[in-house]
């Protein structure tokens, strides 16, 4: 996954693998898991965090936590989906719990540029 992001230049600083290869025990994992687990990763000079790359990984209930703990924007796969098919669809990206990318205020940004 760090190669895919890296590969879109977006710099990776640190990451953290859970390296669980069956889908199904990806998707039992506590999904406040990563509010632990950001914690381990250096976020120096980090702009966001991702939380999870993995549509499998339940990870929502984490995205406020790690946002109001670390101070900085996190997504996971799921949001960043989610994100994009609102926008394609022209509606507000707009969806309670679902962080700063989720929030609205992107909208609100562009309306004013």
């Amino acid at each position: 996954m760090v190669d895919y992001i890296e590969h879109e230049a977006i710099e990776v600083i640190d990451a953290i693998a859970l390296e669980i290869p069956d889908n199904l025990e990806v998707a039992v994992q506590d999904p406040r898991q990563p509010t632990s687990l950001y914690k381990r990763l250096n976020i120096k000079d980090a702009d966001a965090i991702v939380v999870s790359a993995c549509v499998q990984m339940p990870s929502l209930a984490s995205i406020p936590m790690v946002e109001e703990m670390s101070g900085l924007p996190a997504v996971s796969a799921s949001v960043c989906t989610t994100y994009r098919m609102l926008k394609a669809l022209g509606l507000r990206t707009t969806a309670p719990g679902g962080g700063t990318l989720l929030s609205g205020h992107l909208d609100e940004v562009q309306q004013v540029a």
